[in-house]
C-alpha cells in the first residue's frame, strides 16, 4: 500500500481551504472598495451635527466680539467722538447681518 494516495488526501482540505479563501476575498475586494468609497463621499450624521454646531459657535462668538467693540464705541460716540459714531453703525450693521444669518440658519 503506497502512502502517496493517503498523503494527497489528507493534503487536499488543506490546499482547497486556501483556494476557496482566495476566491472569497477576490469576489468581495469589489464590495470592500465601493463601501470605503462611500464611507468617504459621506458624511454621516454626527458629523454633520458636529460642523453645524462648530459654525454656531463661531458665529455667537463673533457676535460676542462685535457686542464688546459697539459698546465701546457707543460709549465713545456719546462722549463725542465722531469717528466712533460712524465705526459704532459699521458695527451695528455687520452685527445684523450676522443675526440676519443665524436667524436664517434656524430655519432650515
Amino acid at each position: 500500500m503506497s502512502f502517496r494516495p493517503i498523503l494527497c488526501a489528507l493534503a487536499l482540505p488543506l490546499v482547497l481551504g486556501g483556494c476557496v479563501s482566495t476566491v472569497a476575498d477576490v469576489v468581495t475586494a469589489p464590495v470592500r472598495v465601493v463601501s470605503g468609497a462611500v464611507d468617504l463621499a459621506t458624511t454621516s450624521q454626527s458629523e454633520a451635527d458636529e460642523k453645524r454646531g462648530r459654525e454656531l459657535r463661531e458665529r455667537e462668538e463673533r457676535l460676542g466680539r462685535l457686542e464688546r467693540r459697539y459698546r465701546e464705541q457707543a460709549e465713545d460716540c456719546g462722549e463725542g467722538d465722531r469717528r466712533a459714531c460712524e465705526r459704532s453703525r459699521d458695527t451695528r450693521r455687520e452685527m445684523d447681518e450676522l443675526l440676519a444669518g443665524r436667524d436664517a440658519a434656524y430655519d432650515d
